[in-house]
């Protein structure tokens, strides 16, 4: 079976509840869509996105979430909090969170445990950097994030995989076509799973180089920076998903 394109968007640390208007407009645009269209925005307005989107082709999800389903972890939020704000998906192991919180492969995986416990979806980010890429170890590093990142194979069914090039994340920078299309081919060979997991393609993806990113064969959609703060930006990224 084909697998469903999803466009996500990360917002990051942005968003007030007056910026919950982006999810009125979006919603034609994904409602007409063939793909599945998640948002993530912070955990402040989570609550108040799904419930602007109920009934709505539009999936709200998490940025993150803690390893345990409650407890002492003053400032942290569950995968059962999550969920009980209306979430779907739980993006986990970003390199901002790798980097800015010295996540490693062992914090990623039982997140992503969690996540599958609570019964949403976890999106798995990995990616190298640049110095990594240029000093040809990015199949490498890739491959021992994967290894050390996803649950056990039985609970794979329906997680989704981010790879985004360190390199490329809020730089303006991207991934050749070329380059995209490799790792990802790469990425899909070393999956348990690997006819069912979506692959999503993250890292400066914008109006216009969405189509030629979601056009290769193992780009199953898009984990969207920036552009899914501007409804325009990210309507346009929707539509040229319409395969």
């Amino acid at each position: 079976m084909p697998r469903t394109v999803m466009i996500a968007g990360n917002w990051k640390m942005n968003g007030l509840s007056a910026d919950l208007g982006f999810f009125d407009t979006i919603a034609p645009v994904a409602r007409a869509s063939a793909a599945e269209v998640l948002v993530c925005p912070p955990a402040t307005l989570l609550a108040a996105a799904a419930g602007r989107c109920s009934g709505e082709a539009i999936l709200i999800g998490g940025q993150d979430c803690h390893a345990e389903k409650s407890g002492a972890h003053t400032g942290d939020i569950s995968a059962p909090m999550l969920r009980d704000a209306g979430a779907s998906h739980v993006i986990v192991g970003h390199s901002e969170r790798r980097i800015d919180h010295a996540e490693s492969d062992a914090d990623v995986r039982a997140k992503a445990e969690a996540v599958l416990a609570a019964g949403l979806i976890p999106i798995v980010c990995v990616g190298e950097t640049r110095q990594e890429r240029e000093a040809g170890q990015a199949e490498d590093v890739v491959r021992q994030q994967l290894s050390g990142s996803l649950p056990g194979v039985s609970q794979n069914s329906e997680l989704v995989i981010a790879y985004e090039p360190v390199w490329a994340i809020g730089t303006g920078l991207t991934a050749s076509v070329s380059d995209v299309a490799s790792m990802h081919a790469f990425i899909r060979s070393a999956l348990p799973e690997p006819l069912t997991t979506r692959i999503l393609y993250g890292g400066s993806v914008k109006p216009d180089n969405a189509a030629a990113l979601l056009s290769l064969a193992d780009v199953d959609g898009a984990l969207i920076g920036g552009a899914s703060l501007k409804a325009s930006d990210f309507t346009s990224i929707i539509e040229a998903a319409g395969r």
